[in-house]
């Protein structure tokens, strides 16, 4: 089993370590100039669909924010914590320009993918939408057996092995905060977890469309006040940021052990980590929305990856490098070295609040990756019983992960998510011009002085496949 996990582990770091992340990087650079930039020119648009996102078109739909609030669930994780301070830890405090650099690019694949997933969601008999890679990969590449090998992927990786790394993550901080016993943790993350999935797709909406903006709201609120009593330094660390992104100048000199290749692989993996975008798991949670337009519900999707990686990553790594306790060349543990900033800048009661942060990003990461997970098991068999007996897995996964180290899992799941990303980017490049297409058709309608822009797919030309008709035209 150690050969195996070695070998798993070998192969997982040359994937993830080149050429998944370049190949996304590139997709993002490709979509970013055949759309015109469309994460720039339809920004404030994604804020607009979330601030309006809120109100339900009929009385048991999922909304625009409740779907957007669900993909936010899984995106804003422990990443955005301890990720953030790897990446800054390996890669010198320039791999958060790469961050940056790797999130405005793939805004324009999360407008993609989101925007396909709407085109071709298919309604559930409770009413509700699911959609995604393997149900636009079905109706839009005609391509069953590849969709079936995405949806296959994407459970082992969201279904099971991500779920038992958060509820490992709980247990660990929990036992070394406060000497909570692991499986004392498992039973308590399995109470709280069972009556959400119990409750499918919408109850975890209406959950994390409460939960989302209130953690993540008052971690923001701390690195804010960090921010805050240290409004001067802001500048430097910023000039810090983009000369150690490239090596130049005296303020990276201290740095001079980071390469560039250094930052620029450990921005981009972590940012791509973080945010999913092109990874073809944010897609799902878009497609269980109401919406009147494919276009607007990949606009929000976009402002989401804004949210995770501009916003929230971003104030962890200020946190980290205002805060001085980052020393270049010094291995730190990623949680270790933000539970030390915070110590330095708002004093020991901070050991409380992270523990509790990291509880309920890990926490919500559940619960998304569970939202993620379900619409995939209906794409495979549609019956209550099935979804039942999946539920009952995922619940016992979580209970497993918090009382072992099932690295082996870990391991597959990285696999397995890697194939997924693989059959992703086949499937959002071949269908790119379907998805330039709906954007066209949106942008068009608004030109025209439509305030409300409808979709009718037979009007809309390269539209291959059959969206379905009992969605798009009632």
């Amino acid at each position: 089993m150690e050969g195996i996990n070695e070998f798993l582990d070998a192969v997982n770091t040359r994937v993830w370590g080149s050429v998944l992340v370049y190949l996304l990087l590139g997709a993002g650079l490709y979509f970013t100039v055949r759309t015109r930039a469309i994460q720039v020119r339809y920004f404030w648009q994604g804020i607009r669909e979330m601030l309006g996102g809120m109100r339900h078109r009929k009385p048991g739909d999922i909304s625009p924010f409740q779907a957007f609030s669900t993909g936010m669930a899984s995106r804003v994780g422990v990443g955005n914590i301890a990720g953030v301070a790897i990446a800054i830890s390996l890669g010198g405090p320039g791999a958060v320009f790469w961050m940056w650099v790797t999130a405005l690019v793939g805004m324009a694949s999360s407008v993609v993918e989101c925007t396909l997933a709407q085109v071709y969601k298919e309604r559930q008999p409770d009413g509700t939408y699911r959609g995604g890679p393997a149900y636009y990969i079905r109706r839009g590449m005609g391509n069953r057996p590849l969709a079936l090998a995405f949806a296959l992927s994407l459970l082992l990786a969201f279904g099971f092995a991500f779920n038992a790394i958060q509820s490992n993550t709980i247990a660990s901080v929990l036992e070394n905060s406060y000497g909570w016993k692991p499986w004392v943790v498992g039973g308590v993350l399995v109470a709280i977890s069972a009556p959400i999935l119990g409750g499918g797709v919408r109850q975890v909406g209406r959950v994390a469309e409460y939960m989302v903006p209130v953690m993540a709201g008052f971690y923001l609120l701390l690195t804010l006040y960090v921010m805050a009593i240290r409004w001067t330094e802001i500048p430097g660390v910023l000039g810090l940021i983009v000369k150690s992104a490239f090596g130049f100048g005296p303020a990276a000199a201290g740095f001079a052990g980071y390469t560039l290749a250094q930052g620029l692989t450990m921005g981009v993996r972590r940012s791509l980590f973080s945010n999913e975008a092109g990874m073809g798991s944010a897609p799902n949670a878009a497609a269980m929305a109401e919406t009147d337009h494919p276009a607007t519900q990949g606009f929000l999707q976009m402002f989401g990856v804004f949210v995770d990686t501009i916003v929230v990553c971003s104030c962890t790594a200020f946190l980290i490098l205002l805060s001085g306790v980052f020393v270049p060349g010094q291995e730190v543990e990623g949680i270790r070295l933000t539970q030390n900033a915070l110590l330095a800048e708002v004093g020991p009661w901070s050991r409380h609040f992270l523990a509790l942060a990291i509880f309920f990003f890990a926490y919500s990461s559940i619960i998304g990756n569970y939202a993620y997970a379900e619409g995939n098991v209906t794409f495979l068999h549609s019956g209550r019983l099935v979804v039942w007996i999946f539920r009952l897995l995922v619940l016992g996964m979580v209970y497993l992960g918090a009382i072992a180290k099932v690295e082996l899992v870990w391991q597959l799941g990285d696999l397995s998510q890697a194939l997924m990303v693989a059959i992703n980017l086949v499937a959002i490049l071949s269908l790119s011009g379907t998805a330039v297409a709906v954007l066209k058709d949106f942008e068009s309608q608004r030109r025209s002085g439509i305030p409300t822009p409808g979709f009718r797919w037979h009007q809309v030309p390269h539209i291959p496949g059959q969206p379905s008709r009992e969605v798009w035209e009632e």
